[in-house]
């Protein structure tokens, strides 16, 4: 068993930041986003009944530190165990009322003063970058320069930390290794974290053997119900991640079903395209069959016509051909009765002739 308890657990986060001033002032300093000259000298607690009530489903957010510096400045800083998306929304109304409540009657609103909400995020919320450190404000959406100093809230994300060189900023990577590296498995303190006199100071405030065995149980409890916590929460994930499942299923077999009825509608309306070409393709054929029925009736009359005329000819051709022949024969002397037979003209007409 290790000689630290872990420092993101509700009973030891409270122990260093809520009961010794200079180590939160230390953190505050080292986190917030605070120009050399703006930095904290001096904080009081806030009265415990102004400190925000946690519901039941807010008791693994903890609010461990609520304070006011010198300059009339508000901080709050949390340490969220377990993340849900509600928890940004959560912030931003516990720090309005914070803003909210520097007002008093007739107060001018020029002296009230900026809330600073510092939230340690034990959880991954923002997994499309690498930044770990993330600040919201009211800025101008094109003139960036023009800020509205009221509400400051700054979400750490702990898991995406990663120890580093010291930079400039010296104070913020040691007190964010102390949250991320301290725990009960800590066997050996990195020589840089005991170098610092505050984190050196944090680092005995979480030794074991300085909690009581009451405190220790209520340690103990805490984790159990962090633990709990987390398995309905992985419990949730996976029926919410089974649930959309079945609705990306459902989806895709609706598409799928959209996809044949338009298929179907399409092939629907191609064969009534066909059936109408059809239809006309057979009016068409129809009007071809009776203009030729026409034209063959036609065509028979003028063969009629044509025969008749022939006939007409043949017999007039005949009838030119016996008159000839009986004007000859008479001519010859022979008698009417013997031209009449050959030639079937009528004693008449060969008397005429």
């Amino acid at each position: 068993m290790g000689k630290y308890l872990d420092p993101r657990a509700d009973l030891t986060f409270k122990k260093i930041f809520g009961e010794h001033k200079h180590l939160v002032i230390s953190l505050l300093n080292a986190m917030l986003p605070l120009a050399d000259d703006e930095q904290i000298e001096r904080i009081e607690y806030w009265p415990a009944d102004k400190i925000p009530d946690r519901t039941e489903a807010e008791k693994y957010s903890i609010v461990d530190v609520c304070c006011r510096d010198n300059k009339d400045r508000e901080f709050i800083v949390e340490m969220q165990m377990s993340w849900t998306e509600s928890f940004k929304k959560r912030v931003l109304l516990n720090a309005s009322k914070a803003y909210v409540w520097q007002s008093k009657k007739g107060m001018d609103y020029e002296y009230l003063q900026p809330v600073y909400a510092l939230n340690f995020v034990n959880g991954v919320f923002m997994r499309h970058t690498d930044d770990y450190y993330h600040y919201y404000h009211l800025v101008h959406d094109r003139y960036t320069d023009q800020v509205i100093d009221g509400l400051h809230l700054i979400f750490v994300e702990l898991p995406k930390f990663k120890a580093q060189t010291i930079t400039e900023r010296k104070m913020q990577v040691l007190w964010l290794r102390f949250l991320t590296e301290i725990d009960e498995k800590t066997q050996e303190v990195p020589a840089e974290l005991l170098a610092s006199p505050e984190v050196c100071e944090a680092l005995e405030i979480v030794e074991r053997a300085a909690f009581t065995d009451s405190e220790m149980r209520s340690y103990d409890k805490f984790w159990d119900s962090i633990s709990v916590a987390r398995t309905l929460a992985n419990d949730h994930k996976r029926k919410m991640k089974k649930a959309d499942e079945l609705i990306k299923k459902a989806e895709a077999d609706i598409q799928l079903a959209k996809e044949i009825s338009k298929q179907a509608k399409e092939k629907s309306e191609r064969a009534e395209a066909d059936i109408q070409l059809a239809k006309e393709q057979s009016k068409r054929a129809e009007a071809d069959i009776k203009k030729a029925e026409l034209v063959i009736k036609q065509a028979e009359e003028m063969s009629k016509q044509a025969e008749e005329k022939s006939k007409q000819a043949e017999a007039k051709g005949r009838s030119e051909t016996n008159v000839e022949h009986a004007r000859k024969m008479k001519a010859l002397g022979v008698a009417p009765d013997i031209i009449a037979q050959v030639t079937g003209l009528t004693q008449d007409e060969i008397a005429a002739l």
